[in-house]
């Protein structure tokens, strides 16, 4: 496999290869306009993110590192953060102008969900700053401020027919979920959006796999062929360039952190569009790294629990949850597990799409 030969993966040639794509994306559904969003958006956040670091650092808005991580994080200490704020700038305005345009219930509905949860990650990230240490809003009261966004958005998407129980997985087959496209619903938007955050732990890992992932949504919805869902995959398009313009500043070594701002937003839109173009099958391959992310804190947690209670000294599968944190502590070089990480979510958007068309 050629993306296992490379011998130095880093943001350049992520970027070439995520815009290749594009551009092949682009000539076989024969409208340039995909790879121009694509490009605009990037460029766009190339600008905002360099002029938002100059801003970030005068307002004193810095990373305060979690003494609980590895030693090596401590580095990190004072890199400014909340970047996810010029992230979302731009999506806003562009996902607000589109909604003018088309008074489109679905698209009012997503712009009301991630608001919701850039609001939170905001919250968040302030309280973390003025408190001066790794914790803002307790873990319950984050659960909750998503919980309340998550429910208000399955309750209006149910009451507008947007929510679509039949889980697509093929053209020909699908799962009829009944009832439980409640409870999946929920699970998708709130483990999505804790998901990226979790994994948004080493420099440019979350924002490289998002890229990847946006990249991967937006094409799966195009293979669907309804008229009516191509905005949703221009505006994948232009997340995926917002996240790669981002990822210029955030790569290793990072001068600007997204923090919960940009990672709980990041996760509300994959979730929310993937509920209303009913594409949750493709997004759980697309999204895999994520969930392994997620995964390894609940065994550990989990395991750790059960062991303490059977034993009375808790046992730990990880060296350190999420499982980026166990390679760092094997000894992997920070760079390098974000480089295989990222090659594994190409791998996973390359496995959803060929599904896609053989399933």
């Amino acid at each position: 496999m050629m993306i296992g030969k490379i011998k130095q993966f880093n943001f350049k040639s992520l970027l070439i290869l995520n815009s290749f794509a594009l551009l092949v994306t682009s000539y076989f559904f024969n409208n340039i306009f995909y790879i121009v969003i694509y490009a605009l958006f990037f460029f766009i956040s190339l600008f905002i993110t360099k002029n938002g670091l100059k801003i970030l650092k005068k307002l004193n808005l810095l990373q305060n590192v979690r003494n609980e991580g590895p030693a090596n994080h401590f580095k990190k200490n004072n890199t400014p953060t909340m970047g996810g704020i010029f992230m979302m700038i731009p999506f806003f305005i562009f996902l607000s102008i589109i909604n003018i345009n088309s008074s489109s219930p679905k698209l009012l509905l997503l712009l009301f969900t991630i608001f919701g949860f850039f609001c939170t990650g905001f919250l968040d990230d302030y309280l973390s700053i003025k408190n001066k240490q790794n914790t803002g809003l307790k873990s319950k009261e984050k659960f909750f401020l998503q919980s309340t966004i998550s429910i208000i958005f399955i309750f209006l998407a149910y009451e507008n027919d947007l929510l679509n129980p039949l889980i697509t997985i093929s053209d020909s087959w699908g799962i009829d979920t009944s009832i439980f496209i409640f409870p999946i619903s929920f699970l998708v938007l709130v483990g999505i959006s804790n998901s990226v955050n979790l994994t948004d732990g080493l420099d440019g890992l979350a924002a490289g796999c998002s890229g990847i992932t946006f990249y991967g949504l937006g094409t799966e919805i195009l293979m669907k062929g309804q008229k009516e869902l191509f905005i949703f995959s221009i505006l994948c398009y232009s997340m995926s360039g917002i996240c790669f313009g981002f990822l210029k500043y955030n790569s290793y070594p990072a001068k600007i952190f997204m923090g919960d701002t940009g990672s709980l937003s990041i996760g509300a839109i994959l979730g929310s569009i993937a509920l209303l173009t009913n594409s949750v099958f493709t997004l759980s391959i697309f999204s895999g790294i994520f969930i392994i992310e997620s995964l390894s804190v609940m065994i550990q947690v989990g395991i750790f629990k059960i062991t303490k209670k059977l034993f009375h000294k808790g046992k730990r599968v990880f060296l350190m949850a999420p499982l980026h944190h166990h390679f760092e502590l094997k000894g992997v070089k920070e760079e390098k597990i974000v480089e295989n990480f990222w090659k594994i979510n190409i791998l996973l958007v390359i496995l959803g799409i060929v599904l896609k068309i053989n399933l």
